[in-house]
Protein backbone atom coordinates (compact mmCIF):
# COMPACT_ATOMS: atom_id res chain seq x y z
CA UNK A 1 0.00 0.00 0.00
CA UNK A 2 1.08 3.69 -1.14
CA UNK A 3 2.21 5.73 2.05
CA UNK A 4 3.77 8.85 0.12
CA UNK A 5 3.03 10.01 -3.23
CA UNK A 6 3.89 13.18 -5.44
CA UNK A 7 2.13 14.38 -8.17
CA UNK A 8 3.77 17.38 -10.46
CA UNK A 9 5.48 18.91 -7.92
CA UNK A 10 7.31 22.53 -7.97
CA UNK A 11 8.79 24.62 -6.05
CA UNK A 12 10.51 27.42 -5.90
CA UNK A 13 13.20 29.11 -3.42
CA UNK A 14 13.95 32.90 -3.64
CA UNK A 15 13.71 33.09 -7.56
CA UNK A 16 14.85 29.85 -8.11
CA UNK A 17 12.97 26.59 -9.55
CA UNK A 18 14.70 23.88 -7.44
CA UNK A 19 11.42 21.17 -7.80
CA UNK A 20 10.23 20.84 -11.34
CA UNK A 21 7.38 18.63 -12.44
CA UNK A 22 8.49 15.81 -9.41
CA UNK A 23 6.26 12.64 -9.45
CA UNK A 24 7.34 9.85 -7.17
CA UNK A 25 5.74 7.15 -4.82
CA UNK A 26 6.55 5.08 -2.08
CA UNK A 27 4.96 2.15 -0.62
CA UNK A 28 4.96 1.01 2.85
CA UNK A 29 7.84 -0.68 4.24
CA UNK A 30 9.84 0.34 1.58
CA UNK A 31 14.19 1.32 2.48
CA UNK A 32 14.11 4.34 -0.24
CA UNK A 33 17.42 6.53 -1.22
CA UNK A 34 16.79 9.99 -2.68
CA UNK A 35 20.08 10.78 -4.07
CA UNK A 36 21.42 14.20 -6.35
CA UNK A 37 24.33 16.34 -6.26
CA UNK A 38 24.42 19.11 -3.58
CA UNK A 39 21.84 21.59 -3.97
CA UNK A 40 19.38 19.34 -6.42
CA UNK A 41 16.42 20.02 -3.89
CA UNK A 42 16.88 16.81 -1.46
CA UNK A 43 16.40 18.67 1.75
CA UNK A 44 13.85 20.48 -0.08
CA UNK A 45 11.84 17.74 -1.01
CA UNK A 46 11.90 15.90 2.72
CA UNK A 47 10.79 19.76 4.04
CA UNK A 48 7.82 19.01 1.88
CA UNK A 49 6.89 15.67 3.03
CA UNK A 50 7.35 16.41 6.10
CA UNK A 51 4.71 19.24 6.40
CA UNK A 52 7.43 22.22 7.10
CA UNK A 53 7.19 23.56 4.14
CA UNK A 54 4.60 23.58 0.81
CA UNK A 55 4.65 23.43 -2.58
CA UNK A 56 3.80 26.03 -5.51
CA UNK A 57 2.29 23.63 -7.52
CA UNK A 58 1.23 19.51 -7.35
CA UNK A 59 0.74 17.79 -4.25
CA UNK A 60 2.14 15.12 -1.94
CA UNK A 61 -0.05 12.61 -0.18
CA UNK A 62 1.05 10.80 2.77
CA UNK A 63 -1.45 7.70 4.18
CA UNK A 64 -4.12 8.64 6.48
CA UNK A 65 -2.82 8.36 10.28
CA UNK A 66 0.16 7.89 9.00
CA UNK A 67 3.32 9.33 11.51
CA UNK A 68 6.29 11.49 10.08
CA UNK A 69 9.39 12.05 12.12
CA UNK A 70 11.78 13.92 10.63
CA UNK A 71 15.28 14.94 12.39
CA UNK A 72 15.44 18.68 10.72
CA UNK A 73 16.28 20.44 13.97
CA UNK A 74 18.26 19.32 17.13
CA UNK A 75 15.96 18.57 19.62
CA UNK A 76 15.57 21.80 22.42
CA UNK A 77 17.39 20.40 25.66
CA UNK A 78 17.34 23.16 28.04
CA UNK A 79 18.50 22.14 31.17
CA UNK A 80 17.31 18.22 30.53
CA UNK A 81 20.16 15.42 30.44
CA UNK A 82 20.53 13.69 27.14
CA UNK A 83 18.65 10.94 28.70
CA UNK A 84 15.48 12.54 29.53
CA UNK A 85 15.84 14.25 25.59
CA UNK A 86 15.51 10.60 24.46
CA UNK A 87 12.65 9.86 26.94
CA UNK A 88 10.74 11.92 24.72
CA UNK A 89 10.08 9.10 22.23
CA UNK A 90 7.71 7.68 25.00
CA UNK A 91 5.98 10.54 25.93
CA UNK A 92 2.29 8.43 26.19
CA UNK A 93 4.65 5.58 27.93
CA UNK A 94 5.28 8.67 30.62
CA UNK A 95 2.09 10.04 30.75
CA UNK A 96 0.54 6.28 31.81
CA UNK A 97 3.58 6.14 34.45
CA UNK A 98 2.89 9.82 35.77
CA UNK A 99 -1.29 8.08 36.00
CA UNK A 100 0.24 5.52 37.56
CA UNK A 101 2.06 7.05 40.24
CA UNK A 102 -0.85 9.47 41.25
CA UNK A 103 -3.06 6.09 41.60
CA UNK A 104 -0.04 4.44 43.78
CA UNK A 105 0.08 7.44 45.90
CA UNK A 106 -3.98 7.48 46.16
CA UNK A 107 -3.47 3.68 47.73
CA UNK A 108 -2.24 5.22 50.70
CA UNK A 109 -5.33 7.44 52.06
CA UNK A 110 -8.41 5.49 50.16
CA UNK A 111 -11.00 3.41 51.94
CA UNK A 112 -11.91 -0.13 51.18
CA UNK A 113 -14.31 0.90 48.42
CA UNK A 114 -13.16 3.57 46.98
CA UNK A 115 -9.36 1.55 47.03
CA UNK A 116 -11.28 -1.04 44.69
CA UNK A 117 -12.27 1.28 42.22
CA UNK A 118 -8.66 2.92 42.31
CA UNK A 119 -6.87 -0.81 42.07
CA UNK A 120 -9.76 -1.26 39.27
CA UNK A 121 -8.34 1.93 37.02
CA UNK A 122 -4.80 0.93 37.87
CA UNK A 123 -4.95 -2.35 36.57
CA UNK A 124 -6.66 -0.68 33.24
CA UNK A 125 -3.34 1.59 33.33
CA UNK A 126 -0.81 -0.42 33.87
CA UNK A 127 -2.60 -2.54 30.87
CA UNK A 128 -2.27 0.27 28.50
CA UNK A 129 1.38 1.16 29.74
CA UNK A 130 2.28 -2.17 29.01
CA UNK A 131 0.78 -2.27 25.59
CA UNK A 132 2.50 0.92 24.67
CA UNK A 133 5.80 -0.77 25.29
CA UNK A 134 6.57 0.87 28.82
CA UNK A 135 8.41 -1.87 30.30
CA UNK A 136 10.93 -1.61 27.30
CA UNK A 137 11.89 2.10 27.65
CA UNK A 138 14.99 1.53 29.48
CA UNK A 139 15.77 -1.41 27.24
CA UNK A 140 15.32 0.30 23.96
CA UNK A 141 17.24 3.65 24.43
CA UNK A 142 20.59 1.55 26.46
CA UNK A 143 20.05 -0.57 23.01
CA UNK A 144 20.27 2.48 20.21
CA UNK A 145 22.52 4.46 22.99
CA UNK A 146 25.10 1.32 22.80
CA UNK A 147 24.66 1.24 18.67
CA UNK A 148 25.22 5.02 18.17
CA UNK A 149 27.74 5.03 20.53
CA UNK A 150 26.32 7.38 22.82
CA UNK A 151 26.06 5.61 26.05
CA UNK A 152 28.93 7.86 27.69
CA UNK A 153 26.59 11.25 26.97
CA UNK A 154 23.30 9.78 28.27
CA UNK A 155 23.92 11.44 32.10
CA UNK A 156 25.52 14.71 30.89
CA UNK A 157 23.33 18.10 30.13
CA UNK A 158 22.03 18.12 26.70
CA UNK A 159 22.98 21.74 26.45
CA UNK A 160 26.84 20.62 27.20
CA UNK A 161 27.21 18.66 24.33
CA UNK A 162 29.13 18.86 20.98
CA UNK A 163 27.04 19.63 17.39
CA UNK A 164 27.93 16.24 16.44
CA UNK A 165 27.00 14.41 19.95
CA UNK A 166 23.39 16.45 19.73
CA UNK A 167 22.84 15.27 16.25
CA UNK A 168 23.47 11.43 17.19
CA UNK A 169 20.94 11.72 20.27
CA UNK A 170 18.87 13.77 17.70
CA UNK A 171 19.20 10.56 15.76
CA UNK A 172 18.72 8.51 18.44
CA UNK A 173 15.66 9.88 19.24
CA UNK A 174 13.80 9.86 15.97
CA UNK A 175 15.09 6.13 15.81
CA UNK A 176 13.36 5.30 18.76
CA UNK A 177 10.29 7.29 18.30
CA UNK A 178 9.50 4.60 15.42
CA UNK A 179 7.33 6.86 13.04
CA UNK A 180 5.45 5.07 10.12
CA UNK A 181 7.31 6.91 7.73
CA UNK A 182 11.45 7.97 8.91
CA UNK A 183 13.25 10.76 7.04
CA UNK A 184 16.77 10.73 7.75
CA UNK A 185 18.91 13.44 6.15
CA UNK A 186 22.45 12.73 6.68
CA UNK A 187 22.24 10.02 9.07
CA UNK A 188 25.63 8.72 8.66
CA UNK A 189 27.58 11.79 9.73
CA UNK A 190 29.67 11.66 12.65
CA UNK A 191 29.19 8.31 12.98
CA UNK A 192 32.23 5.67 12.61
CA UNK A 193 32.42 2.41 11.27
CA UNK A 194 31.05 0.36 14.47
CA UNK A 195 27.77 2.79 14.64
CA UNK A 196 27.32 2.68 10.86
CA UNK A 197 27.30 -0.93 11.03
CA UNK A 198 24.70 -0.93 13.49
CA UNK A 199 22.83 1.67 12.04
CA UNK A 200 22.50 -0.31 8.57
CA UNK A 201 21.27 -3.31 10.45
CA UNK A 202 18.45 -1.46 12.03
CA UNK A 203 16.91 0.06 8.84
CA UNK A 204 16.74 -2.90 7.26
CA UNK A 205 15.04 -4.20 10.13
CA UNK A 206 12.84 -1.12 10.54
CA UNK A 207 9.12 -2.35 10.51
CA UNK A 208 8.15 0.65 8.76
CA UNK A 209 9.09 3.37 5.72
CA UNK A 210 12.48 4.99 5.31
CA UNK A 211 13.71 8.06 2.87
CA UNK A 212 17.17 8.83 3.45
CA UNK A 213 19.61 10.86 1.96
CA UNK A 214 23.58 10.24 2.32
CA UNK A 215 26.79 10.02 0.60
CA UNK A 216 27.69 6.95 1.92
CA UNK A 217 27.86 4.52 -1.07
CA UNK A 218 28.48 1.40 0.98
CA UNK A 219 25.51 2.65 3.14
CA UNK A 220 22.98 3.21 0.68
CA UNK A 221 24.22 -0.52 -0.68
CA UNK A 222 23.36 -2.37 2.49
CA UNK A 223 19.93 -0.59 3.74
CA UNK A 224 17.97 0.17 0.31
CA UNK A 225 16.23 -1.27 -2.49
CA UNK A 226 15.10 1.34 -3.75
CA UNK A 227 16.54 4.84 -5.76
CA UNK A 228 15.16 8.39 -6.20
CA UNK A 229 17.38 10.20 -8.52
CA UNK A 230 16.85 14.10 -8.46
CA UNK A 231 18.58 16.06 -11.13
CA UNK A 232 17.89 19.47 -12.87
CA UNK A 233 14.00 19.71 -10.51
CA UNK A 234 13.20 16.26 -12.07
CA UNK A 235 12.70 12.60 -10.31
CA UNK A 236 13.36 9.72 -11.80
CA UNK A 237 13.33 6.14 -10.11
CA UNK A 238 15.19 3.00 -10.15
CA UNK A 239 14.72 -0.18 -8.27
CA UNK A 240 17.54 -1.81 -6.67
CA UNK A 241 20.18 -0.65 -4.49
CA UNK A 242 22.82 2.16 -4.86
CA UNK A 243 25.10 -0.12 -7.21
CA UNK A 244 22.35 -1.56 -9.08
CA UNK A 245 21.39 2.72 -9.58
CA UNK A 246 24.36 3.48 -11.05
CA UNK A 247 24.49 0.50 -13.57
CA UNK A 248 20.83 1.79 -15.05
CA UNK A 249 21.46 4.90 -14.83
CA UNK A 250 24.27 4.41 -18.04
CA UNK A 251 21.89 2.16 -19.55
CA UNK A 252 19.45 4.45 -19.50
CA UNK A 253 21.87 7.46 -20.50
CA UNK A 254 22.97 5.79 -23.14
CA UNK A 255 19.53 4.65 -24.97
CA UNK A 256 18.84 8.42 -24.42
CA UNK A 257 21.56 9.69 -25.81
CA UNK A 258 21.41 7.12 -28.81
CA UNK A 259 17.51 8.34 -29.30
CA UNK A 260 18.66 11.97 -29.06
CA UNK A 261 21.12 11.21 -31.88
CA UNK A 262 18.53 9.49 -34.36
CA UNK A 263 15.85 12.41 -33.41
CA UNK A 264 18.67 15.01 -34.51
CA UNK A 265 19.35 12.91 -37.65
CA UNK A 266 16.07 12.59 -38.35
CA UNK A 267 15.49 16.34 -38.08
CA UNK A 268 18.76 17.57 -39.73
CA UNK A 269 17.25 15.28 -42.87
CA UNK A 270 14.32 16.80 -42.71
CA UNK A 271 15.45 20.52 -43.14
CA UNK A 272 17.80 19.33 -45.52
CA UNK A 273 14.62 17.94 -47.59
CA UNK A 274 12.31 21.02 -46.63
CA UNK A 275 15.40 23.64 -48.19
CA UNK A 276 15.79 20.85 -51.23
CA UNK A 277 11.61 20.79 -52.02
CA UNK A 278 12.01 25.48 -51.60
CA UNK A 279 14.71 25.03 -53.68
CA UNK A 280 13.15 23.01 -56.82
CA UNK A 281 10.24 24.60 -56.46
CA UNK A 282 11.59 28.22 -56.67
CA UNK A 283 13.57 27.12 -59.76
CA UNK A 284 10.58 25.47 -61.75
CA UNK A 285 9.19 28.08 -64.46
CA UNK A 286 6.55 28.74 -63.45
CA UNK A 287 7.19 28.00 -59.66
CA UNK A 288 5.42 24.95 -58.51
CA UNK A 289 3.15 25.06 -56.39
CA UNK A 290 2.96 21.88 -54.94
CA UNK A 291 6.29 21.14 -53.60
CA UNK A 292 6.01 24.96 -51.90
CA UNK A 293 3.14 23.11 -49.99
CA UNK A 294 4.77 19.57 -49.51
CA UNK A 295 8.17 21.89 -48.40
CA UNK A 296 5.16 23.62 -45.66
CA UNK A 297 3.27 20.51 -44.55
CA UNK A 298 7.16 18.75 -43.98
CA UNK A 299 7.79 22.08 -41.82
CA UNK A 300 4.35 21.86 -39.62
CA UNK A 301 5.46 17.92 -39.10
CA UNK A 302 8.62 19.03 -37.82
CA UNK A 303 7.10 21.23 -36.12
CA UNK A 304 4.90 18.74 -34.25
CA UNK A 305 8.19 16.57 -33.30
CA UNK A 306 8.97 16.57 -29.52
CA UNK A 307 12.29 17.73 -29.28
CA UNK A 308 14.53 15.16 -26.90
CA UNK A 309 16.71 16.95 -24.70
CA UNK A 310 20.56 16.29 -24.87
CA UNK A 311 20.87 13.66 -21.91
CA UNK A 312 24.11 14.95 -19.52
CA UNK A 313 26.19 12.53 -19.89
CA UNK A 314 28.15 13.63 -16.65
CA UNK A 315 27.49 15.96 -13.78
CA UNK A 316 29.95 19.09 -12.90
CA UNK A 317 32.30 17.92 -11.04
CA UNK A 318 35.38 19.28 -9.65
CA UNK A 319 39.50 18.99 -11.50
CA UNK A 320 41.39 17.54 -8.83
CA UNK A 321 44.87 16.41 -10.28
CA UNK A 322 47.91 16.46 -7.08
CA UNK A 323 50.64 18.14 -8.77
CA UNK A 324 53.90 15.74 -8.82
CA UNK A 325 56.60 16.61 -6.30
CA UNK A 326 60.24 14.95 -6.00
CA UNK A 327 60.88 11.83 -5.00
CA UNK A 328 60.93 10.53 -1.49
CA UNK A 329 63.67 8.52 0.36
CA UNK A 330 61.88 4.78 0.83
CA UNK A 331 60.96 5.66 4.74
CA UNK A 332 58.35 8.10 4.79
CA UNK A 333 56.88 8.37 8.03
CA UNK A 334 57.32 5.78 10.87
CA UNK A 335 56.93 5.27 14.52
CA UNK A 336 57.58 2.40 16.86
CA UNK A 337 56.25 1.82 20.45
CA UNK A 338 54.85 4.70 20.62
CA UNK A 339 52.00 5.77 23.54
CA UNK A 340 49.95 8.32 23.96
CA UNK A 341 48.00 9.78 26.94
CA UNK A 342 46.02 12.55 28.49
CA UNK A 343 45.32 13.22 32.42
CA UNK A 344 46.84 9.93 33.15
CA UNK A 345 44.42 8.23 30.76
CA UNK A 346 46.27 6.00 28.08
CA UNK A 347 44.33 6.74 24.69
CA UNK A 348 47.44 3.98 23.14
CA UNK A 349 50.23 2.73 23.57
CA UNK A 350 53.01 0.33 21.48
CA UNK A 351 51.97 1.17 18.22
CA UNK A 352 54.09 0.46 15.73
CA UNK A 353 53.71 1.91 12.12
CA UNK A 354 56.01 1.94 8.97
CA UNK A 355 54.71 3.80 5.87
CA UNK A 356 56.78 3.93 2.93
CA UNK A 357 57.46 5.50 -0.72
CA UNK A 358 54.36 4.72 -2.68
CA UNK A 359 52.08 2.93 -0.28
CA UNK A 360 48.46 3.41 0.64
CA UNK A 361 48.03 3.41 4.00
CA UNK A 362 44.84 4.23 5.70
CA UNK A 363 43.66 4.28 9.50
CA UNK A 364 40.02 3.21 10.55
CA UNK A 365 38.85 2.44 13.96
CA UNK A 366 36.02 3.85 16.52
CA UNK A 367 35.30 7.31 17.55
CA UNK A 368 37.63 8.73 20.07
CA UNK A 369 40.46 6.21 19.37
CA UNK A 370 43.22 8.22 18.79
CA UNK A 371 43.97 8.53 14.88
CA UNK A 372 43.58 11.79 14.55
CA UNK A 373 46.29 11.86 17.52
CA UNK A 374 48.55 9.32 15.75
CA UNK A 375 48.57 11.67 12.42
CA UNK A 376 49.58 14.55 15.03
CA UNK A 377 52.06 12.40 16.62
CA UNK A 378 53.55 11.34 13.03
CA UNK A 379 53.88 14.60 11.23
CA UNK A 380 55.79 15.89 14.79
CA UNK A 381 52.72 18.30 15.58
CA UNK A 382 52.07 16.24 18.93
CA UNK A 383 54.84 14.78 21.35
CA UNK A 384 54.12 11.12 22.40
CA UNK A 385 54.43 10.21 26.00
CA UNK A 386 57.22 7.48 25.21
CA UNK A 387 57.94 5.75 21.57
CA UNK A 388 59.93 7.15 18.59
CA UNK A 389 59.24 9.05 15.69
CA UNK A 390 61.00 9.24 12.20
CA UNK A 391 60.19 11.51 9.17
CA UNK A 392 61.96 10.23 5.83
CA UNK A 393 63.89 12.67 3.94
CA UNK A 394 63.03 15.65 1.14
CA UNK A 395 59.43 15.17 2.38
CA UNK A 396 56.91 18.04 1.16
CA UNK A 397 53.45 17.10 3.05
CA UNK A 398 50.03 18.36 2.09
CA UNK A 399 47.47 18.10 5.19
CA UNK A 400 44.10 17.58 4.92
CA UNK A 401 42.27 17.96 8.27
CA UNK A 402 39.05 17.21 8.98
CA UNK A 403 39.07 20.87 10.45
CA UNK A 404 38.97 23.41 8.12
CA UNK A 405 38.58 26.80 8.24
CA UNK A 406 37.63 26.42 11.56
CA UNK A 407 39.44 29.89 12.67
CA UNK A 408 37.74 32.81 13.10
CA UNK A 409 40.12 34.74 11.47
CA UNK A 410 40.11 32.22 8.29
CA UNK A 411 36.05 32.42 8.33
CA UNK A 412 36.26 36.61 7.50
CA UNK A 413 38.91 36.00 4.55
CA UNK A 414 37.73 35.84 1.19
CA UNK A 415 37.89 32.31 -0.96
CA UNK A 416 40.04 34.24 -3.90
CA UNK A 417 42.59 35.02 -1.09
CA UNK A 418 42.82 31.89 1.04
CA UNK A 419 43.62 30.49 -2.47
CA UNK A 420 46.21 33.04 -3.64
CA UNK A 421 47.99 32.89 -0.42
CA UNK A 422 50.34 29.88 -1.50
CA UNK A 423 49.51 30.25 -5.71
CA UNK A 424 51.28 32.74 -7.11
CA UNK A 425 48.75 33.74 -9.43
CA UNK A 426 47.49 36.49 -10.98
CA UNK A 427 43.67 37.18 -9.88
CA UNK A 428 42.15 36.22 -13.10
CA UNK A 429 44.64 32.99 -13.59
CA UNK A 430 43.43 32.40 -9.78
CA UNK A 431 39.56 32.41 -10.86
CA UNK A 432 40.44 29.92 -13.60
CA UNK A 433 41.61 27.68 -11.29
CA UNK A 434 38.65 28.15 -9.07
CA UNK A 435 36.57 27.63 -11.58
CA UNK A 436 37.51 23.98 -11.71
CA UNK A 437 36.62 23.10 -8.23
CA UNK A 438 33.15 24.88 -8.84
CA UNK A 439 33.50 28.70 -7.82
CA UNK A 440 32.45 30.36 -10.43
CA UNK A 441 31.92 34.38 -10.87
CA UNK A 442 31.26 36.11 -7.64
CA UNK A 443 31.55 32.80 -5.77
CA UNK A 444 35.20 33.04 -5.49
CA UNK A 445 34.67 36.93 -3.06
CA UNK A 446 32.37 34.74 -0.81
CA UNK A 447 33.97 34.69 3.02
CA UNK A 448 35.16 31.59 3.98
CA UNK A 449 32.66 31.52 6.64
CA UNK A 450 29.47 31.47 4.56
CA UNK A 451 30.73 28.50 2.82
CA UNK A 452 29.13 24.18 3.60
CA UNK A 453 31.49 21.89 4.68
CA UNK A 454 32.07 20.45 1.29
CA UNK A 455 33.12 24.13 -0.53
CA UNK A 456 35.65 24.54 2.15
CA UNK A 457 37.01 20.68 1.56
CA UNK A 458 37.18 21.85 -2.18
CA UNK A 459 39.33 24.96 -1.59
CA UNK A 460 41.55 23.07 0.42
CA UNK A 461 41.48 20.52 -1.76
CA UNK A 462 42.13 23.41 -4.47
CA UNK A 463 45.27 24.71 -2.34
CA UNK A 464 46.82 21.33 -2.24
CA UNK A 465 46.27 20.86 -6.02
CA UNK A 466 49.21 24.29 -6.42
CA UNK A 467 51.63 22.31 -4.26
CA UNK A 468 53.97 19.88 -5.56
CA UNK A 469 53.83 17.80 -2.68
CA UNK A 470 55.03 14.13 -2.26
CA UNK A 471 53.28 12.74 1.15
CA UNK A 472 49.43 13.46 0.85
CA UNK A 473 48.05 13.15 4.65
CA UNK A 474 43.78 12.96 4.88
CA UNK A 475 42.20 13.41 7.92
CA UNK A 476 38.41 12.03 6.98
CA UNK A 477 38.62 13.89 3.47
CA UNK A 478 34.99 12.82 2.40
CA UNK A 479 33.47 14.24 5.26
CA UNK A 480 30.94 16.95 3.90
CA UNK A 481 32.08 15.91 0.50
CA UNK A 482 28.82 14.70 -2.39
CA UNK A 483 29.17 11.35 -3.96
CA UNK A 484 30.52 13.35 -7.29
CA UNK A 485 33.15 14.67 -5.65
CA UNK A 486 34.75 12.11 -3.52
CA UNK A 487 34.67 9.81 -6.51
CA UNK A 488 37.08 12.26 -8.14
CA UNK A 489 39.33 12.81 -4.65
CA UNK A 490 39.31 8.73 -4.99
CA UNK A 491 40.42 8.46 -9.01
CA UNK A 492 43.23 11.76 -7.56
CA UNK A 493 44.55 9.84 -4.85
CA UNK A 494 45.05 7.02 -7.31
CA UNK A 495 46.87 8.53 -9.71
CA UNK A 496 49.16 10.38 -7.29
CA UNK A 497 52.50 9.22 -7.74
CA UNK A 498 53.61 10.05 -4.01
CA UNK A 499 52.87 8.47 -0.99
CA UNK A 500 49.10 8.45 0.84
CA UNK A 501 48.64 8.21 4.22
CA UNK A 502 44.68 9.08 5.62
CA UNK A 503 42.38 8.70 8.47
CA UNK A 504 38.83 7.65 7.54
CA UNK A 505 35.30 6.03 8.01
CA UNK A 506 34.81 5.38 4.34
CA UNK A 507 34.09 1.89 3.81
CA UNK A 508 33.87 2.46 0.11
CA UNK A 509 37.24 5.11 -0.25
CA UNK A 510 39.10 2.73 2.26
CA UNK A 511 38.59 -0.29 -0.48
CA UNK A 512 39.13 1.68 -3.39
CA UNK A 513 42.19 3.88 -2.93
CA UNK A 514 44.19 1.45 -0.07
CA UNK A 515 45.84 -1.44 0.09
CA UNK A 516 47.08 -1.58 3.43
CA UNK A 517 44.33 -0.76 6.33
CA UNK A 518 45.32 -1.16 9.89
CA UNK A 519 41.97 -0.53 13.18
CA UNK A 520 42.92 1.28 16.01
CA UNK A 521 40.76 0.28 19.08
CA UNK A 522 40.95 0.25 23.05
CA UNK A 523 44.65 1.56 22.58
CA UNK A 524 45.98 -1.06 20.06
CA UNK A 525 46.80 -1.16 16.54
CA UNK A 526 46.68 -3.77 14.08
CA UNK A 527 46.61 -4.35 10.60
CA UNK A 528 43.72 -5.33 8.47
CA UNK A 529 44.78 -8.66 6.43
CA UNK A 530 40.69 -8.78 4.80
CA UNK A 531 39.27 -5.40 5.42
CA UNK A 532 35.53 -5.22 4.53
CA UNK A 533 32.31 -3.36 5.25
CA UNK A 534 31.48 -6.16 7.69
CA UNK A 535 34.40 -7.37 9.09
CA UNK A 536 34.27 -5.63 12.12
CA UNK A 537 32.27 -6.83 15.53
CA UNK A 538 32.00 -5.13 19.15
Amino acid sequence: MMICQADHVRKNIAGNEILHDVSFSVLENEKVAVVGPNGSGKTTLFNLIARVDVPDKGAIAIKNGASIGYLRQIPDGKERTAYEVLKEAFSDCLKKERKMKELEEAFATADAEKLEKLLTDYARVQEQFQKLGGYDMDYKIDQVAEGLEIKMLLNRPFASLSGGERTKVGLALQLLTEPDLLLLDEPTNHLDILALEWLEQFIRQYKGTILLVSHDRFFLDRTVTKVLELEDGKMSSYIGNYSHYVKAKQERLVLEFAAYEDQQKKIKKMKEAIKRLKEWANQAKPPNAAMHRRAKCMEKALDRIERLKRPKMETDKMALNFARGSRTGNQVLSCSDLSVGFDGMKLFEHVNLDVRYRDRAAVAGPNGAGKTTLLKCLLGELKPNHGDIRQGTNLNIGLLSQHVFEQEAEKDRRVIDVFREHARLTEGEARHELAKFMFYGSDVFRKVGSLSGGERVRIRLADLMMKKINVLVLDEPTNHLDIESREVLEEAVNRFEGTVLAVSHDRYFLTKCFTKIYWLQNGTLSKEEHFSDSAHVR
